[in-house]
């Protein structure tokens, strides 16, 4: 009888065969893919994904990040955007205050607000509320994308309401969509080791699985590069396409690479190249029921960014005007980027741009 043990080009060619036919890919397969250095074929295999979903087609929005407060009550081990109360540094904006930098900032053609900030308690949930009502009042036009899952849960916390009256509430201020972020990597043992004191796994995903029951396209991320195995990522992907199928509520999976605390660190001290892109393939292989991979140049830089649209993502974020999160933790990258370079970086690699709302409809395709 002859046995035949499977050899790496075997289970490759096996996971190339799943995915062309359509067939789910399993913890197994997304561990292996990490586990292989042969990031050409898998590349080359998200991007048969990408273009069978998309196209050419790259997507990107103008948006401007507002950030209401830096004063957080959770000490995230990873975090160096928090702030407590009184420290240098920190800040609470009142709407009136924030239309002020707005406007500073502000040009016709932006048409979302991205908003998150730090689990304040100092504040009361009608603060979270009135931020968003002041910005929808001067602001019909833009579509609030706002908070994270955490946010949701630690609102819930200091109102006593229920997620899904938070959200209500939220709803009836503008809220049109969450933010992805609060994630991190959803494994309860990683959230104990990193400090991660905010919503759990169980909680994020029933916030979003709320905001979706309620009618809420939401965003998704997962933050890596730090103690989390190859596993606990393949894991987290599966929780949210799990949810996926449940709700098919997500728009987009966002892999954020780790920033370092300190500016200055080293190249040693980040995420490589190849890890970046390789997390960008696998997670447009691992999630058959998403639309979108974004590749977030804010993380790994606008080159890598153009790379990797031709390895699985099929979004390259938007405009930002003034990202501050990541910037805190050492991000190198540029904190905005402009419409015409995010034209010009799309249609460097070979596909077509096209602007978007935060729902995904096309305003103008650039040919």
């Amino acid at each position: 009888m002859n046995v035949i043990i499977p050899t790496e080009d075997s289970k490759m060619q096996h996971i190339i065969e799943k995915v062309r036919h359509g067939q789910r890919l399993t913890l197994e397969d997304g561990v292996f893919l990490y586990q292989s250095d042969d990031l050409l074929t898998i590349g080359q295999l998200a991007n048969e994904v990408a273009m069978r979903k998309n196209g050419k087609k790259v997507y990107f929005i103008e948006n401007m990040s507002l950030y209401f407060t830096n004063v957080c009550e959770a000490h995230c081990a990873f975090c160096n955007f928090r702030k407590d109360e009184g420290e240098e540094g920190s800040y609470t904006l009142s709407g009136p205050q924030m239309i002020e930098y707005v406007e500073q900032h502000f040009h016709p053609g932006v048409r979302e607000f991205h908003i998150v900030g730090g689990h304040n308690p100092n504040v009361p949930f009608q603060y979270y509320v009135d931020s968003l009502k002041a910005l929808n009042e001067r602001y019909p036009e833009v579509t609030l994308k706002a908070y994270t899952a955490a946010e949701i849960d630690f609102f819930s916390r200091i109102s006593g309401l229920t997620y899904r009256e938070v959200l209500e509430e939220l709803m009836k201020a503008g809220l049109k969509s969450l933010t992805g972020g609060g994630a991190e990597i959803l494994s309860d043992h990683y959230r104990k080791k990193m400090r991660v004191d905010k919503a759990d796994v169980t909680q994020y995903l029933q916030v979003h699985r709320t905001a979706h029951e309620l009618g809420l396209r939401t965003h998704t991320t997962m933050l890596y590069g730090s103690i989390e195995t190859k596993e606990d990522r393949i894991r987290h992907m599966m929780h949210i396409r799990d949810l996926q199928d449940e709700t098919n509520g997500f728009q987009v999976f966002i892999p954020l690479s780790m920033q370092p605390i300190n500016p200055r660190a080293g190249i040693r001290r980040r995420n490589s190249a190849f890890e970046d892109l390789k997390t960008i393939a696998i997670s447009r292989l691992m999630l058959d029921n998403f639309q979108h991979i974004k590749a977030y140049f804010i993380n790994i830089g606008v080159q890598l960014t153009q790379v990797a649209l031709t390895m699985g993502a099929s979004d390259a974020h938007g405009t930002i005007v003034k990202e501050k999160i990541s910037h805190a933790a050492g991000a190198l990258t540029p904190e905005g980027i402009t419409r015409e370079d995010l034209i010009w970086l799309i249609k460097g690699a070979g596909r077509i741009p096209v602007e978007r709302d935060t729902f995904y409809n096309e305003i103008k395709v650039y040919e």
